[in-house]
């Protein structure tokens, strides 16, 4: 075979080749781009899902709210705050409760114009009274010293009545948080002879770690109407008649 015949074939094997590699990367890139948009298709799917129970967590408690981005976590090892996407101008205000669809998150402890700082329950400074929905039961759970994602109730004695699996929702007596939201479920009871109180850790209903979509509710206090004015009474001298 001639040498103009050899490389006229091997020319034509360079082309297909190429050609072969770039259908293949065309091809790759399409399935990556299809992958991409059908990824967001469920992850916007998400959302509304969560949104939608948000709003209806929101509406069985029957109080204002604010839907709500979290941009990201706060650069604080020691604490554990989110910041969201929604401030002053949009009227968030301090203390505010903030939910997702599955319970409280935290409060609001910052506010700027266009952002604001949530302190999750978990942050070992924070506390919320709670109600043991089995037993009704009041008490206050901390975030867990030790820097675990978890709740501590604490002050119960070593012989109160909870058990692993019980329900704690807010109790609505600090007026803050509005009562009957979902707060934490007790997942270790432990109980010594020498101690006056019980060691209970509480696992977070709200997801704490990964929150995307939150409610910023109004305070309840907030919703309260104002204390009514009390005028003194005039005080009559001593011996003197109405």
């Amino acid at each position: 075979m001639r040498p103009n015949v050899w490389w006229n074939e091997a020319q034509e094997f360079t082309e297909d080749r190429d050609v072969a590699q770039s259908n293949e990367r065309q091809t790759h890139q399409k399935l990556l781009q299809q992958s991409l948009k059908a990824l967001q298709v469920d992850q916007l799917t998400l959302e509304n899902k969560q949104l939608r129970n948000i709003l209806g967590l929101r509406e069985r408690i029957q109080t204002h709210g604010l839907s709500a981005e979290v941009l990201y976590d706060a650069a604080d090892p020691y604490t554990r705050k989110l910041i969201i996407d929604k401030g002053a101008i949009q009227g968030v205000s301090l203390s505010s409760p903030v939910m997702d669809e599955q319970g409280i998150l935290g409060q609001i402890t910052a506010v700027h114009p266009l952002v604001s700082e949530v302190t999750l329950v978990i942050d070992r400074e924070n506390s919320i009274p709670v109600l043991n929905s089995r037993t009704g039961a009041r008490g206050v759970a901390f975030g867990e010293a030790g820097g675990a994602p978890l709740l501590e109730l604490r002050y119960m004695a070593t012989n109160a009545d909870i058990e692993v699996g019980d329900d704690l929702t807010t109790s609505g007596v600090d007026g803050v948080y509005p009562p009957g939201i979902p707060v934490a479920k007790v997942v270790r009871v432990e109980r010594k002879a020498d101690s006056v109180f019980a060691r209970i850790l509480c696992e977070p209903q709200g997801k704490v770690q990964g929150a995307k979509l939150v409610m910023v509710l109004d305070p309840i206090m907030a919703q309260l109407p104002a204390k009514p004015v009390l005028e003194r009474a005039a005080t009559l001298p001593m011996g003197a008649k109405k």
